[in-house]
């Protein structure tokens, strides 16, 4: 059912995931530049220079794969058994992209002497992952309501 409220919460979610492919992540300061994290990687924040620092390809894959298994999610209403599988796949790219952020940002520390500041754009993966749990229980709740008028027929 397409109208239902964990609808609602994979919208959220595929929002917060398409967000955060649109933001920079992590700002990375050093004495004489200035450095962003954000899908195409570590970034100087130079006009002339727009060349990789640090190349990111596994957080591109990650930030271009959540908001796609969210809408998958979203499309297949009528298997809700595949919905809870994707709902939890979800969960976990969302929990590695978070992950997968903070090591750059780690990494980035290190190799670029920088002060590191997290942006507000580092909480959406987490957010994303809460509506996912709240779709996934709200589907499963669905699942249990089907079953059991199956079990009165």
């Amino acid at each position: 059912m397409i109208q239902r409220i964990q609808t609602i919460y994979l919208l959220i979610a595929l929002a917060f995931g398409a967000s955060m492919f649109f933001s920079n992540q992590i700002e990375f300061t050093t004495e004489t530049a200035s450095y962003f994290l954000n899908y195409k990687g570590i970034i100087a924040d130079n006009i002339d220079n727009t060349s990789t620092t640090i190349p990111t390809i596994a957080l591109s894959i990650l930030l271009t794969l959540t908001p796609l298994v969210s809408l998958g999610t979203i499309l297949l209403y009528k298997k809700r058994m595949i919905q809870i599988r994707l709902c939890a796949a979800n969960i976990g790219l969302l929990i590695g992209t978070t992950a997968l952020i903070y090591y750059f940002g780690t990494v980035g520390e290190k190799e670029l002497s920088a002060v590191v500041t997290y942006k507000v754009s580092m909480v959406f993966p987490i957010a994303g992952a809460i509506m996912s749990f709240l779709a996934l229980r709200g589907i499963g709740k669905d699942e249990a309501l089907v079953r059991s008028m199956d079990r009165i027929r």
